[in-house]
């Protein structure tokens, strides 16, 4: 959404022949691929670890911090594999979505006119809002210490 913004505000002449569908298809197979890579990791690393005779897990979604919390084998390399795909899947496109922006707001920044500021500011406002918001949380969930505590508190 970053790339496509970016391309619709920064080379706005060019956008049909950068957005094109082959374009559009690999940048969703890159994300299915990103994905898929991350849930065999945490798969493979799950299979291996044996789990205590209680299987009650608290919680609304079957989440990987509290399945760490239920095996009664070293779970050391599971969080390590945790803080890996997180960080990629949180670290990376933040990144990219943060250079993407810095570079409309550059762009931006050169419009003479106020109205033509204000609405290239409110097609990507939103999108900055929502990527905050849903990358922040993956953030502050996923990429702290793990708990001493219960994870009701978490």
């Amino acid at each position: 959404m970053a790339y496509d913004r970016y391309v619709a505000i920064c080379k706005p002449l060019l956008y049909k022949v950068t957005m094109s569908h082959q374009v559009c298809l690999l940048l969703m197979v890159g994300v299915y691929a990103m994905e898929l890579v991350g849930a065999m990791a945490h798969t493979e690393c799950m299979v291996r670890l044996s789990f205590y005779e209680s299987n009650i897990i608290s919680h609304y979604i079957c989440d990987i911090p509290p399945l760490l919390k239920l095996s009664c084998t070293s779970t050391s390399i599971n969080e390590l594999v945790v803080f890996v795909v997180v960080g990629v899947n949180v670290i990376g496109p933040s990144l990219i979505i943060f250079i993407s922006y810095t570079l409309i707001l550059s762009n931006i920044s050169s419009i003479c006119s106020t109205e033509g500021r204000s609405k290239a500011f409110s097609t990507c406002s939103s999108h900055i809002i929502a990527v905050s918001l849903f990358f922040g949380a993956l953030a502050f969930m996923y990429l702290t210490p793990s708990p001493t505590g219960s994870l009701d508190q978490d």
